[in-house]
C-alpha cells in the first residue's frame, strides 16, 4: 500500500509519479535536497533536488553505457576519472575492468556517498572499498582544473545543468577535463532526454568542440528517466574511437570477462547511431 506519492517536477509542462511505499531518508544536505525512498517497481530509489538520479530495478543501463562504452572504445584504458556518480554504480563498473589500475571518483556531497553506502548499498557492490578507488570529496570542477593526475577516460555523472551540476556542462570544465586526458583520451557525459531537453545537445557540442576534435553523442534507453532516450556525451581527438570495429569489440568484451544486464558488443556499435530529430539538434 502507496503511503503517498513522489512527484518528479523536472519540466514545466509534464510531470513524472513513484508510488511511495517507504521513505527511508530524507535530509537537505550542504549542496541539495536529498531523498530514498522505496518503490514497488524500482525498488529503492534516489532523487536529489526532486530528480531520480538512480533507481535499483534499471541502474545497470546508465552505469553500464557510460562506463564500458568508453573503456572498450579506448581499449587501454588504465586510469579512469569519475565526477559525481556518488552513488558508486559507475565506479563499480569502471572496477569490473581487470585493465583498470586506478579510479578517481570525485563527488561534492559526502552524505551523498554516505547514505547511498547506507541505504543502497547494492549499486556501489563494495566499490568504495576497492584498494584501487580513490574517493575524494570536492567540487569537480575545481579538481579537474588543479589536478596533476592525467587519465584515460572521464566519466561525468552529473545531475541536470542547473544548482550544482551547471557547472560541469561549462565550456571552460571541458577545456579542463581535456587538460587531465591521456593523448587518445575519452570523455563521457550526463547530456539529458533529447525529446524533453533538446536545448542540451547544440549548447553542449558547441562548448565542447572549443576542446575536443570529436563532439557527439551515443544513446541508452532508461526506464525511470522519463522522455525516452538518453544522450550521453562524447568528446575526444581520437576520430576512430567511436567507430571500433565490432569483431575488436567483441574481442575487448570477452578479455574483459564481463557480464553486464544491458551491454553488448553489438548495442555498442548501435548506441552512436543517432535518431533523426537529435541528428537534427546537432549543429
Amino acid at each position: 500500500m502507496a503511503l503517498g506519492w513522489f512527484e518528479e517536477k523536472l519540466y514545466r509542462e509534464v510531470r513524472q509519479s513513484f508510488a511511495v511505499s517507504k521513505i527511508l531518508h530524507r535530509a537537505q544536505s550542504e549542496h541539495q535536497d536529498v531523498v530514498v525512498f522505496e518503490n514497488p517497481v524500482y525498488g529503492r530509489v534516489l532523487a536529489l533536488d526532486g530528480v531520480v538520479q538512480v533507481t535499483q530495478k534499471d541502474e545497470y543501463v546508465y552505469h553500464e553505457m557510460m562506463s564500458h562504452v568508453p573503456i572498450l572504445a579506448h581499449g587501454k584504458a588504465k586510469d579512469v576519472l569519475i565526477v559525481g556518480g556518488g552513488d558508486g554504480g559507475i565506479l563499480r563498473e569502471v572496477l569490473r575492468h581487470r585493465s583498470v589500475k586506478s579510479a578517481t571518483l570525485v563527488e561534492i556531497d559526502r552524505s551523498v556517498v554516505d547514505m547511498c553506502r547506507k541505504w543502497m548499498p547494492s549499486v556501489s557492490a563494495g566499490a568504495f572499498d576497492d584498494k584501487r578507488a580513490d574517493i575524494v570529496i570536492a567540487d569537480g570542477a575545481a579538481f579537474v582544473a588543479k589536478t596533476d593526475k592525467r587519465f584515460d577516460v572521464i566519466i561525468v555523472d552529473s545531475t541536470d545543468p542547473v544548482g550544482p551540476g551547471e557547472v560541469l556542462f561549462a565550456a571552460r570544465f571541458y577545456k579542463a577535463c581535456k587538460r587531465c586526458l591521456k593523448p587518445g583520451g575519452i570523455l563521457v557525459n550526463q547530456n539529458g532526454v533529447p525529446f524533453l531537453q533538446p536545448g542540451e545537445i547544440p549548447m553542449t557540442v558547441r562548448r565542447r568542440r572549443k576542446a575536443f576534435k570529436v563532439a557527439s553523442f551515443y544513446m541508452a534507453a532508461v526506464p525511470s528517466y522519463y522522455g525516452g532516450l538518453m544522450a550521453l556525451g562524447w568528446a575526444t581527438d581520437d576520430a576512430k574511437a567511436a567507430d571500433v570495429p565490432l569483431a575488436m569489440l567483441r574481442k575487448r568484451f570477452a578479455a574483459a570477462r564481463l557480464k553486464t544486464h544491458y551491454y553488448t558488443p553489438e548495442l555498442h556499435r548501435a548506441s552512436f547511431a543517432l535518431p533523426a530529430f537529435v541528428a537534427d539538434l546537432v549543429p
